[in-house]
Order: structure tokens, then C-alpha cells, then sequence
């Protein structure tokens, strides 16, 4: 993935989602988001979550469409949208599930 890509990652949920592989291969921080477009919880939470990944542009941010057989959500145990995963050289480090408010979003990517 290239830093080009990035911005198109963040404005939409991408179905040709990356393997785990590709995702444990991951260098440096990065937002990994499951959720779906037409999730309610997703578009509720999706203001607070521009507003905060507005401060930290420079920092990836992989929207994931996830969804029943969607492998990569089952690998990361996601059951409830939008769940934002931080990442940090492949591995999780922290995640937060329905945020609405931007602050808390900071504090994940903080943390």
C-alpha cells in the first residue's frame, strides 16, 4: 500500500480488504476500521472518526468492509461496526468499538 492509496482508503469502506499477511507485515502505526456504508452505528461514528484522523493526517487509515466470510474481520475478532483497531508494526495494540465522539478516537491513536 502507498501513502497515494491512503487517501482513498479513508474516504470508503474497500472490500478487496488486505490479507492478515499483508497486515502483519504492516510498518509503523496504522487505523485499521471494519464496519459497512449502509451500518448505522458505522455512519453515526463516521463525523467523529474524520475529525479525529483530520489530526493525525500523516497516519494510515484502512476502512475495511467487513461482513459475514469477510476473513480479515474474523482474524481480528470483530463482531460489533465500526470497530477501529490501532496497530502498530502489524500487531494490535489497542481497539475501540462504536465511537461517536472525536476525543476518544485521539485517545486510541494516543495510547
Amino acid at each position: 500500500m502507498t501513502k497515494e492509496n491512503n487517501s482513498v482508503l479513508n474516504q470508503h469502506y474497500i472490500e478487496d480488504a488486505p490479507t492478515v499477511k499483508q497486515v502483519h507485515e504492516l510498518v509503523g502505526t496504522v487505523i485499521l476500521e471494519f464496519g459497512a456504508p449502509w451500518c448505522g452505528h458505522c455512519q453515526a461514528a463516521a463525523p467523529a472518526v474524520q475529525e479525529a484522523m483530520a489530526e493525525y493526517s500523516d497516519l494510515t487509515h484502512i476502512k475495511v468492509y467487513d461482513g459475514k466470510g469477510k476473513r480479515l474481520g474474523r482474524a481480528f475478532k470483530v463482531t460489533l461496526w465500526p470497530t477501529l483497531i490501532k496497530l502498530h508494526n502489524g500487531q494490535e495494540v489497542a481497539r475501540i468499538i462504536r465511537p461517536l465522539i472525536a476525543s476518544d478516537i485521539k485517545k486510541l491513536i494516543e495510547q
